[in-house]
This record gives C-alpha cells, sequence and structure tokens, in this order.
C-alpha cells in the first residue's frame, strides 16, 4: 500500500514536499516514482529513483526544480518541488514496481502499485 501527502495550494514561485509512505511489503528493492495527472490531460512521468541508489530521473519539466529522495528506513519515498509553476498543478500520484527496465521508468504502465493522489495547485 502506497500513501501520498503534502499537496496542497501554493503561490507560484513556492514550494512542497510530497511524501509516499510504502507498507505492507518490503520496497526496500522497488523502482519508486512520481507521476501527474492535470484535468484532462494524460498521466505523466515525474519522477523516479532506484531503492539502490543507482539511478535517479526526471522529466525534463521538473529537472532542476524537483528532487527525488528516500529513506529505507521509513520505507518512503519524497518529492521536493521547488519554484513552482501554475503549470505544475495535478494530482500527484506515487508508484512502485519491483523491477523496472532503465527504459521503461517513465512509463506509468511500468508499475503495478499505485497511491491514491495527491492534490497539488499552483496559484499565478
Amino acid at each position: 500500500q502506497l500513501q501520498a501527502s503534502g499537496g496542497g495550494l501554493v503561490q507560484a514561485g513556492g514550494s512542497l514536499r510530497l511524501s509516499c509512505a510504502a507498507s505492507g511489503r518490503t520496497f526496500s528493492s522497488y523502482v519508486m516514482a512520481w507521476f501527474r495527472q492535470a484535468p484532462g490531460k494524460e498521466r505523466e512521468f515525474v519522477a523516479a529513483i532506484r531503492w539502490s541508489g543507482l539511478g535517479t530521473y526526471y522529466a525534463d519539466s521538473v529537472k532542476g526544480r524537483f528532487t527525488m529522495s528516500r529513506d529505507n528506513a521509513k520505507n518512503t519515498v519524497y518529492l521536493q518541488m521547488n519554484s513552482l509553476k501554475p503549470e505544475d498543478t495535478a494530482v500527484y500520484y506515487c508508484a512502485a514496481d519491483p523491477a523496472v527496465g532503465l527504459g521503461l521508468v517513465r512509463r506509468f504502465t511500468s508499475y503495478k502499485y499505485w497511491g491514491q493522489g495527491t492534490l497539488v495547485t499552483v496559484s499565478s
């Protein structure tokens, strides 16, 4: 089970930190990811991280502004979002899967487990 939290309303240029707490199984070897979906748009990749620390991946649209990290002891991943823009407004979902190939981390179909989503609204 994945529980996402930390969303809210923020002004453009502000910051938020999302959290995704995993429970019910050990996610220590899983690939964890964040996706987002804005109204009327398809779900899109935001960031992903391998628990082993072999790699962190970002969408071009958030690179340099967002940072994904994890705390293995707490079975939790985070998404620090800085310099937020109105176009970042979306429902943010965390996802996990035990085996995602290097070329597939950006595809939402690669992930078996999903959280319920948390809404981020950035006002202009």
